[in-house]
């Protein structure tokens, strides 16, 4: 367990990071570092709590950077421009913010000594369109270039270099987790199941881009947030990456929104789109390395997480008042 450290988090206000304060606000310092461009933070009951210190600030502004992040024993990087849609509008951002910002993370925490863990979020979109079963040792994918969907993969991944350098140069303690389809209760942005709960609740139509058939594997986000703090915690975890995903909870699109339906019990209808970009076909991933070396492993199926997401979403978002008990019975 952690205790009495003070904990930086760049992206500190988004949905992963949110639920990875939660774990921690109690027994350590934490100090949120975001441009709030989306904040999950806000909703919950660490906005305000005493041991959360938030500073509004950009990644890409290197000394306000370094100075929010000076005592940090922990650092927790999880500060991107991430989401399809979001990458594809604004690709020259998206580069900037993911690379830059990894580099100006890594470089005031190597500046300010006293780091005695870095956590660097990298993705899962580094495998490419076609992941089977992808361990950590298998070849990563940068695609085609000037194909807008790997923009963020690129970035990301050059990240991950850069995390793995600065361990191998300087000794500085970096860790990079790789999250697969992460989705829960607090979820903001374009997370596609997100996107289809909020739909079925209303029985609105809900949008598949592309046929449907594209294979994900779901990760609640209770599990991914034990991912993380097993790679701030457990000695193995230096100078390593690992997939933080769950392999067993499986499903095409088509079968999650057919499944999200039926568990809220929905007559949303089912539409099919021309995709935005090139999609990812595949992706599942191994999870042996993160369960020997770390200690982790998922535990939470795809039906109780959609049926824990779809609960807190009818009980606290404001356009869905009228689906407030839905669960209850």
């Amino acid at each position: 367990m952690i205790t009495g450290k003070r904990i930086f988090i760049t992206g500190g206000a988004g949905f992963i990071a949110s639920m990875l304060i939660s774990r921690l606000a109690d027994k350590n310092e934490i100090v949120v570092y975001d441009n709030y461009t989306r904040n999950t933070l806000k909703g919950t009951p660490y906005a305000n709590h005493p041991n959360v210190r938030q500073i509004q600030g950009d990644v890409l502004d290197f000394p306000k950077l370094k100075a929010a992040m000076a005592g940090a024993q922990l650092v927790v990087h999880a500060a991107a421009i991430a989401g399809i849609e979001s990458t594809v509008r604004n690709p020259v951002t998206t580069m900037r913010v993911n690379m830059i910002g990894a580099a100006n993370a890594m470089e005031a925490a190597q500046e300010l000594g006293g780091v005695e863990r870095f956590v660097d979020f990298s993705t899962s979109e580094v495998f490419g369109s076609h992941a089977f079963k992808v361990d950590e040792e298998q070849q990563t994918v940068t695609g085609a270039v000037g194909e807008a969907r790997w923009t963020y993969a690129v970035s990301k991944l050059a990240g991950e270099h850069l995390a793995h350098a600065y361990f191998k140069q300087y000794g500085l303690p970096t860790v990079t987790v790789r999250p697969f389809n992460v989705y829960g209760p607090g979820q903001t942005g374009e997370g596609a199941l997100a996107i289809f709960v909020r739909k079925a609740l209303k029985n609105e139509d809900i949008l598949i881009f592309g046929d449907g058939s594209q294979i994900r594997a779901w990760c609640y986000v209770d599990d991914m947030v034990e991912g993380v703090l097993c790679a701030l915690e457990h000695p193995n975890a230096v100078g390593e990456s690992f997939n933080i995903g769950n392999s067993r909870a499986v499903t095409t699109v088509y079968g999650l929104a057919q499944a999200v339906c039926r568990i809220v019990g929905s007559s949303s209808k089912i539409i099919f789109r021309e995709a935005l970009s090139a999609d990812i076909e595949l992706r599942i991933p191994k999870v042996g390395k993160a369960r020997e070396r770390i200690g982790f492993e998922a535990k939470v199926d795809l039906d109780e997480g959609l049926q824990r997401t779809a609960a807190w979403i009818a009980e606290n978002e404001t356009s869905l008042p009228q689906l407030s008990n839905l669960f209850k019975s």
